[in-house]
C-alpha cells in the first residue's frame, strides 16, 4: 500500500547516513584543538588522513543499504528522479544543502558505476547561491581600534582559550603590534573606522593552530592571520601574516587540508575568499577539508568556462611523460591527466601502482611540494572540444580509457590538477635571478618532501612546475615512494682500469638502491643554473643527507616546515627567543 513511499524512505537512508557522517566530521575538527593542546603531532596527522577517508567509507556504506532497500528499483530512472526531487525538498533548509546535496551525488555515482553525470538524476549544478544561509550570531569576533593597538590585542586573544598557557605573551603581543605599525600606515589605523575582524574557528594543520581575520582600513581589506605553535616551554605566536600571498601560500592547494570546526560552509568560504581574492571557491572548500565538494565546485566552474570559451583541447606546454598524456584548454587554468594504456621502457609501474601512488599523495602531508589532484571517472566531452592531435593520442596510447559515441567523447579515468609552468621551460627563459630564486625553491621541495618521507624518485626538472606565487611544485608520481624505503648508497670504486671505462655498473644494483653521487649527471643541464644549486643545495649529492633525514623520521621526528618564510617568522624578525 505504501509502495510510493519507497523513494521517501530510500532519501532518509541517505540522510540519516549524511547526518551521522557530518557527526563524525566535526568531531574530528574539533578533537584538533585537543591534540594541538597536548602536543600530539602525529594525532593531528592521523586525523588529518581519517577525515579524508571517512567520506568514502560512509559512502560505500550508504550506497550498499540504497541499493539493498531499493532492491530492483536501484537502476531505475524514474526512481532517482523522485528521489532527487524529495532529497532537494529535506535539505533545502539545511545550513549545509550545498554539501548534502553533494553527498547524494556520491551515493548515486557509487550505485552506478560507469555511467557519466546525469543532470536529471543528480545535483550536477547548483540549487542555489547557498549564500541565503547566515548566521543568526556572526561567525566572526569585530574589534574595533578605538583603544591602543596592544589593548585590542589583548582583546582579541581573549576570545581564543587553550588549555596551555603562552611562553611570554606581553613579548608576543608587542611582536604584533610592531609588525603591524612597520607594515600599514599609523594615520589608518587610527581612524575610527578600522576595525579586525577575526573568525571565531581556529585552523589547525601539523603542529600550528592559526587566527584567521581580516583588517578593514579606509575601505580596504588586509588578511590578519596569526599563527601559533606550541613549544615544549608553552605557546608562542610565531609571526603575523597581513600580505595576500603570504596567507595564499597557507591556504594552498598543494597543502594538506585544514582541520577547522565550521557550521555553515559556504558562510566561511564567503569570508575567506575576502581574504583569498586569487582563490578559487573550489580551492577553498579543498582547503578547510571539503574535497568532494570542491571537487564539485570545479565541475561546476568547468562546465561554466566552456560555456564561455569556444576553444579546443591542446597538449599541456612541456616534455611529454611516459606514463600520461595531459592536456588543458589555453585559457583554463587546470589540466587533464590520462593514464596511457602502456608505458615504454625504463618505465616498470604499473597502472595500479600509478593510482595508488596518485591515493598517497591525496592521503599525505603536502607541504606546499606536490600538486593536489581530484580524481574523475566517466567525465564526458563534446568530441569538437579536441584538437585532432590530443584525441589521435588518447584513441592510440589509452584507447582503454576512451569512449567515442557520435559526438561524445567519454574517458574512464581522469586527473584534474592545478596547471603550472614545468621548471625546465620557466628556466629557459629565467634571468639569474629568476633561475636562482628558482634552483633555490626546486632544492628546497626536495628537502622538504623527504622531511615527510617522500622520495620522488624522478627528480628531473619536467617533473616540477613553478606557481603563480613562484613557488616550485612536484606533479609526477609514477615513481614516488617513502624515503625510508630506499637504500642510499655510495658508488663502489673500480678496481681496475676495465671496470671504470664499462658502461655498465660493475656493481650490484637492487631495485630500491640509491646512488646521490650520480645526481649532477642528468639532474640540471645549464652550467650556471648547476653551479647555483650546488651551492645551496650540495648536500642532496651525499650520501649522508638521505641517512641523516632517513634516521630522523624513523625515530618519529616530526619535522618543521613552515607554510610561510622563514624571513616573517619572528624569532628571526626581532632575533627573539621562541625556538624551545
Amino acid at each position: 500500500m505504501f509502495e510510493k513511499l519507497i523513494p521517501y524512505d530510500a532519501v532518509h537512508i541517505i540522510l540519516s547516513d549524511y547526518l551521522k557522517y557530518w557527526h563524525e566530521y566535526k568531531r574530528i575538527t574539533k578533537r584538533a584543538k585537543i591534540r594541538f593542546e597536548y602536543r600530539d603531532w602525529h594525532g593531528i596527522q592521523e586525523d588529518a588522513r581519517e577525515r579524508v577517508t571517512l567520506y568514502r567509507e560512509k559512502i560505500g556504506s550508504t550506497t550498499e543499504r540504497v541499493i539493498a532497500f531499493l532492491g530492483e528499483r536501484a537502476n531505475d530512472d524514474a526512481t532517482w528522479r523522485e528521489m532527487k526531487e524529495l532529497f532537494f525538498e529535506e535539505v533545502i533548509n539545511f545550513n549545509t544543502r550545498n554539501v548534502a546535496e553533494t553527498y547524494f551525488n556520491s551515493v548515486f555515482r557509487h550505485s552506478h558505476r560507469g555511467e557519466k553525470v546525469d543532470g536529471r538524476l543528480m545535483f550536477v549544478h547548483a540549487t542555489g547561491t547557498y549564500r541565503e544561509f547566515r548566521s543568526y550570531v556572526p561567525i566572526f569576533h569585530t574589534f574595533f581600534l578605538t583603544q591602543t593597538l596592544e589593548q585590542t590585542l589583548r582583546q582579541l586573544f581573549s576570545c581564543y582559550s587553550f588549555d596551555a598557557d603562552f611562553q611570554d605573551f606581553d613579548r608576543d603581543i608587542g611582536y604584533i603590534a610592531a609588525t603591524l605599525k612597520n607594515k600599514l600606515n599609523q594615520s589608518i589605523l587610527s581612524s575610527q573606522s578600522a576595525r579586525i575582524e577575526m573568525l571565531k574557528s581556529i585552523f589547525f594543520r601539523n603542529k600550528a593552530a592559526y587566527l584567521v581575520g581580516r583588517l578593514w582600513m579606509a575601505d580596504r581589506t588586509f588578511p590578519f592571520v596569526i599563527p601559533i605553535l606550541h613549544r615544549e616551554e608553552g605557546l608562542v605566536v610565531d609571526t603575523l601574516l597581513v600580505e595576500y600571498n603570504d596567507v595564499s601560500s597557507i591556504f594552498s592547494y598543494n597543502r594538506s587540508y585544514f582541520l577547522v570546526d565550521t557550521d555553515i560552509v559556504s558562510e566561511m568560504v564567503d569570508f575567506l575568499r575576502t581574504i583569498l581574492p586569487t582563490k578559487s571557491l573550489s580551492e577553498l572548500y579543498n582547503s578547510i577539508g571539503f574535497e568532494k565538494h570542491g571537487k564539485t565546485v570545479l565541475y561546476r566552474d568547468f562546465l561554466r568556462h566552456l560555456e564561455a570559451h569556444n576553444e579546443k583541447f591542446v597538449f599541456a606546454p612541456g616534455i611529454k611523460g611516459m606514463v600520461m598524456s595531459v592536456f588543458t584548454l589555453p585559457s583554463y587554468k587546470m589540466v587533464f591527466k590520462v593514464i596511457k594504456d602502456h608505458f615504454l621502457p625504463p618505465k616498470k609501474v604499473t597502472e595500479r601502482e600509478v593510482k595508488e601512488k596518485y591515493e598517497l599523495v591525496n592521503l599525505h602531508d603536502r607541504v606546499g611540494r606536490m600538486a593536489d589532484s581530484h580524481v574523475f571517472e566517466n567525465f564526458v566531452f563534446k568530441k569538437s572540444q579536441f584538437s585532432k592531435e590530443v584525441l589521435d593520442e588518447l584513441m592510440e596510447l589509452a584507447p582503454s580509457k576512451l569512449t567515442i559515441r557520435g559526438d561524445l567523447v567519454e574517458i574512464k579515468h581522469m586527473y584534474i590538477e592545478k596547471k603550472m609552468e614545468p621548471l625546465n621551460l620557466y628556466l629557459e627563459k629565467a634571468t639569474i635571478e629568476e633561475a636562482e630564486h628558482a634552483i633555490d625553491e626546486y632544492g628546497l621541495a626536495i628537502k622538504q618532501m623527504a622531511a615527510v618521507n617522500i622520495f620522488p624518485g624522478d627528480m628531473l626538472l619536467k617533473n616540477f612546475g613553478v606557481t603563480r606565487l613562484r613557488r616550485v611544485v612536484f606533479y609526477d608520481y609514477d615513481e614516488i615512494g617513502f624515503l625510508t624505503d630506499y637504500n642510499f648508497r655510495y658508488i663502489p670504486e673500480a678496481r681496475d682500469h676495465y671496470e671504470e671505462m664499462s658502461s655498465t655498473p660493475w656493481y650490484s644494483v637492487g631495485p630500491d638502491d640509491v646512488f646521490p653521487e650520480e645526481f649532477p649527471r642528468f639532474l640540471i643541464g645549464r652550467r650556471d643554473i648547476r653551479e647555483i644549486f650546488y651551492k645551496k643545495h650540495g648536500d642532496l649529492f651525499d650520501v649522508k643527507y638521505w641517512v641523516g633525514v632517513q634516521k630522523r623520521l624513523k625515530a618519529g621526528e616530526l619535522v618543521d616546515i613552515y607554510p610561510y618564510g622563514e624571513h616573517l617568522r619572528f624569532v628571526h624578525v626581532f632575533n627573539g627567543t621562541q625556538e624551545k
